[in-house]
Formats: structure tokens, sequence, C-alpha cells
């Protein structure tokens, strides 16, 4: 096999610490940190392991843009049993950057499910989704 699973997704960011502690607040834990030497500068990185996915934290000093909008992964998904409860406990750590008031519900895709989008601290975009 070439290959065993998912090891990570890796995010760009302008403010490490932020990011970190914005993902601490969704349930993830950061364990470990380094830091990368590039001819233009160094980048700063992170591991955050959230429930069944680990995130790359970067903040590039080695002049590599970070620009939310576009890129080639549109967003990543964080799976709940209880979007509506998840959905109330973000709004009280203080996330309101939620694409839409309330989950669209999806009864026909990939076997039912209900969703929300929201943007993290560097602008990427999250989808909180519960199967039905």
């Amino acid at each position: 096999m070439l290959t065993t699973g998912l090891a990570h997704i890796a995010i760009l960011t302008t403010d490490l610490e932020n990011s970190i502690s914005w993902y601490e607040k969704l349930g993830g834990q950061c364990y470990a940190k380094g830091e990368v030497e590039k001819p233009t500068g160094t980048n700063h990185l992170a591991m955050v392991r959230l429930p069944g996915v680990d995130l790359e934290l970067i903040e590039p000093g080695d002049g590599t843009p970070v620009e939310p909008a576009g890129g080639v992964i549109p967003h990543f998904a964080l799976e709940t049993d209880d979007l509506d409860a998840s959905i109330s406990q973000l709004r009280e750590l203080g996330v309101d950057s939620f694409r839409t008031e309330q989950p669209v519900e999806l009864p026909g895709l990939f076997g039912g499910l209900r969703n929300i989008f929201f943007t993290g601290p560097s602008g990427e975009l999250i989808e909180l989704l519960q199967h039905l």
C-alpha cells in the first residue's frame, strides 16, 4: 500500500499563536512546534490534533502569501453528533463567522446530512456536519 491514511491538513496563518488558541477552543491540542529555514526566511509551524485529523499551522516568514480566498482546498469538514449543540457552543466561544444563520439540511446528499460553514482565524473555510 502506497499510503496508510491522511497525515494532516496544512493551513497558512498570519498569527500562529492566535490560530493555535482558536483551534484549541474547538477541542484541538497543540502537540508540536517547529521552524523550517528557507532561503527567504523562517516558517514557524505548529501541529494541532483535532478528533480525527491533524492540522499543520504554518506562519510563513519566507514571503509566502496568506490568502484566504481560493486555493485548491476549498474547505475541510469536522463532524459532530449534535450540530445544534456544537453551533451553540461555538457561538458561546465567540465564533461569529458563520456563513448562514441556520444549518442547511441535505437529506439526499451522501446518505443525508446537515451542515453549516464558518471561517477560521486565517480565513480558512470549515464545514461542520452531522450525518442524518
